[in-house]
């Protein structure tokens, strides 16, 4: 039996909230204030069972497609993006629009009409049926063929190997994006690279974190949704850099008692978008059961700040006196 003063958890930080998803809650949130209830929003906010809960207590309404708002309601826009053809079918429905977008997904749509317009064959790594790819392809679906991992390089066909460029799901694992640019490279030397990284500095940051600690911790716990990509991953990453075993739960009476036996050391993180009252809920619980140590792993900083969407800032900006909120990180 392991000793209760031997016991402790590793913290990992950064955790929790990314500037595109404080940017994302907090749209919803003023929108609330602003307009009041009910505000509309187009799929799921962010990937998380207890927001969307929250803001759904607050007013919120989610719909899953465009054609469920009323005619001339307010509608957000999660933050995993939308092709120009939900843009239209809002607009045919008179919708007022508030675009909650995650800028550096913006970047990514960007990239894809800038190397369509130049007749490139895009390669968009990513998982079928997110949000965030099927919001990317429909920026130019006639250009970009997903590619789900390096298994699924060789399945690729395009028009021209000599002109041929990748993009990313901004919420993927790291090294398995690595691995697959790899493959890519080997069957289209040519393969032109984004203009700038596309997976996101704070998807990139978490799964630092959870490198650093999992070598040091036999059981890694991760406070996530089981939709949320990057959440999913940090348990993967976890489970590839030391951790004997690695499991993701939304609240901490998820947590198995059973899967502390023999352990000495907890490592714990959280997805881009949970709200921290959710680990401390997890760090209470293991704090009951003996591991009260908490020791802070922060191998890199944050202080990624995003603004709000631009339709909310006009509106903000109209009241006397408005102070118009940045959402910062780190």
């Amino acid at each position: 039996m392991t000793s209760t003063t031997s016991r402790r958890v590793l913290l990992a930080k950064p955790r929790g909230y990314c500037a595109g998803v404080d940017r994302a809650v907090q749209t919803v949130e003023i929108a609330l204030e602003q307009y009041g209830a009910p505000i509309y929003v187009r799929k799921q906010i962010v990937h998380n069972v207890h927001v969307v809960k929250t803001l759904e207590e607050k007013g919120a309404i989610f719909v899953d497609e465009t054609e469920e708002v009323p005619e001339g309601a307010i509608v957000v826009f999660s933050a995993h993006g939308v092709a120009p053809s939900v843009h239209q079918e809002a607009a045919g429905l008179s919708l007022r629009t508030i675009d909650a977008t995650c800028p550096l997904v913006t970047k990514v749509h960007k990239e894809a009409v800038r190397f369509a317009r130049d007749d490139f064959d895009i390669l968009l790594i990513g998982h079928e049926g997110h949000e965030e790819v099927i919001g990317t392809t429909g920026e130019a679906p006639d250009h970009i063929h997903l590619v789900d991992g390096p298994d699924d390089v060789a399945n690729v066909q395009v028009r021209d190997p000599d002109k041929v460029a990748w993009l990313s799901q901004t919420t993927l694992s790291v090294s398995e994006t690595v691995a697959t640019v790899e493959k890519l490279r080997e069957r289209f030397p040519n393969l032109l690279d984004p203009p700038s990284d596309d997976i996101c500095y704070a998807t990139q940051n978490r799964q630092t974190a959870v490198k650093e600690m999992a070598a040091g911790a036999e059981l890694v716990i991760v406070v996530g949704s089981r939709n949320s990509s990057n959440s999913v991953r940090l348990v993967e990453v976890a489970k590839e850099h030391g951790a004997d075993d690695a499991h993701l739960v939304d609240y901490a009476d998820e947590i198995d008692p059973a899967w502390l036996a023999g352990v000495t050391t907890v490592g714990v993180t959280s997805g881009a978008s949970v709200p921290d009252e959710l680990v401390h809920g997890v760090l209470a619980w293991l704090a009951e059961r003996g591991y009260g140590d908490v020791q802070e792993v922060e191998p890199v900083e944050e202080h990624m700040r995003f603004s709000l969407p631009k339709e909310l800032r006009r509106d903000l900006r109209a009241e006397p006196g408005a102070q118009l909120p940045i959402t910062p990180v780190g």
